[in-house]
């Protein structure tokens, strides 16, 4: 028995609780993160250089903006970090204030379904990124130009640094999803 009269079983319990929610919260600052960086990171791709192709100079010259998938990354990139600001938020005041992280199951279910929705989201774009990245990256192999990476290397660069920070929040959405699910399968 401790102090208050509980007993050791519920003392434990209570404190998996606490790890869970600890858990979440991290999860959430994680997303934050990894989302924040991967459009940070996409914004600032941008290079000019010279291809040389059969004897010719050609200028090329790369942004974000210039493909309709990285700026659909751009997009759900920032849809999701405000988003996981909010979230993180309310988690952080909830654990500092001592009420639950998840105070009803229709929140539960809430954050469920918001979770599962902002995953695909991100999934969705990091997809339709990979595929303009490897078209840069391996060139059109039934004509003969070349791939587009090996003058424009820092653009293709950071364009690969955050589709993988992209596909890092997903991961972090879909735990954050898991835990979710642990909440609600518990009486």
């Amino acid at each position: 028995m401790t102090s208050n009269g509980e007993g050791g079983e519920v003392v434990a319990k209570r404190r998996r609780k606490g790890i869970k929610e600890l858990v979440q919260v991290a999860l959430r600052g994680g997303c934050l993160a990894a989302s924040a960086t991967a459009m940070a990171v996409m914004l600032t791709a941008t290079e000019e250089g010279v291809a040389d192709i059969y004897g010719f100079k050609l200028t090329l010259s790369s942004n974000w903006s210039f493909s309709p998938s990285y700026q659909y990354v751009v997009g759900a990139c920032a849809g999701t970090v405000l988003y996981s600001l909010l979230q993180l938020y309310l988690g952080v005041y909830r654990l500092v204030t001592g009420s639950p992280i998840t105070p009803s199951r229709f929140q539960a279910w809430l954050c469920f379904t918001s979770d599962q929705l902002f995953c695909y989201l991100m999934m969705s774009a990091g997809s339709a990124g990979s595929g303009v990245t490897n078209l840069n990256k391996t060139g059109i192999r039934h004509t003969p130009l070349p791939d587009f990476c090996k003058t424009l290397s820092s653009f293709c660069n950071h364009v690969a640094l955050s589709l993988l920070l992209v596909f890092l929040s997903f991961i972090f959405l879909a735990s954050s999803s898991f835990f979710t699910v642990l909440v609600l399968s518990t009486p």
